[in-house]
This record gives C-alpha cells, structure tokens and sequence, in this order.
C-alpha cells in the first residue's frame, strides 16, 4: 500500500536520502559500506565516544585534556587513534557545557579495562561540575 513520507533534513541531496527516494537498498548498502570502509567506521572498527558535561569551562578543558593525555598514554599499543579534546557539535544544552573526545580502533576486553582504568584516575580527583560518560559505537556524535 502506498504511503506518504516526511524527511527533514540539511541535506536534501545526500545519498542516503536519494536512494531513499528510489527505494535502492542494495546501492545505499553498497555505498555507505564502503564509506565506513574506508574511514574506519562501524563495522570495521569501533568508535569510543567519551562525553564531558559540566558548567565550569576551565574544568571540562583540563579534565579532557587530561583524560586525553591518559589515553593517547595507554592505548598506543592497541591501536587506538585518540583525538584531541574538542567542544561538542552541540556544545552546550540548558547552561551545560558539552566536549568530547572521540578514539577509534578495535575495542577489546583489554581496551575495556584501561578505559575504565583512566575514568577511575579521574574520579578520584574528586570532581565536582565535570560529569563523564563513555559510548561505544554511539547511535549518534552529537
């Protein structure tokens, strides 16, 4: 039965909204395989998104700074490329301050253990305005 479909989106000629319209699965499939192919997205290597939340600018700054240092220290020999800290793309939500950092590579149970590792360092430093979440392979990078 034929329906009707909204999409709102910023970019109406992406291909995944032109495909949509064709109703072409196998050539979106092909296409954005190839694409997390070759920029090292899901399924070919795990994404780790690690989220700093808080009111107190200079904090997150150093925090970050400073679980980034940890982790760049720690997960060299893994394989993990790990990125500067840097604010959010939505960088602030009710008067919240949000950064990020973002690693790639293959997340194994040994990767696991220094993650948390580098979140338990940091929390015994007592923070009191920085929140920290970590998310594996995230839904979004928002």
């Amino acid at each position: 039965m034929p329906g009707k479909v909204i999409i709102q989106t910023y970019n109406p000629n992406s291909f995944p909204i032109e495909f949509s319209k064709k109703q072409d699965y196998d050539k979106f499939y092909k296409t954005e395989i190839t694409l997390r192919k070759q920029l090292k997205y899901p399924p070919f290597c795990d994404i780790i998104l690690i989220g700093f939340i808080g009111e107190d600018e200079v904090e997150i700054k150093n925090v970050s700074t400073y679980m980034y240092k940890l982790l760049k220290q720690n997960l060299e020999k893994y394989s993990i490329n790990v990125f500067l800290p840097m604010p959010s793309p939505i960088d602030k939500i009710q008067n919240k301050l949000r950064w990020r950092i973002i690693a790639k590579g293959n997340v194994t149970n040994d990767v696991n253990i220094i993650i948390n590792k580098c979140l338990q360092n940091i929390y015994e430093k007592n923070l009191k305005n920085t929140k920290i979440y970590v998310d594996i392979n995230p839904n979004n990078m928002m």
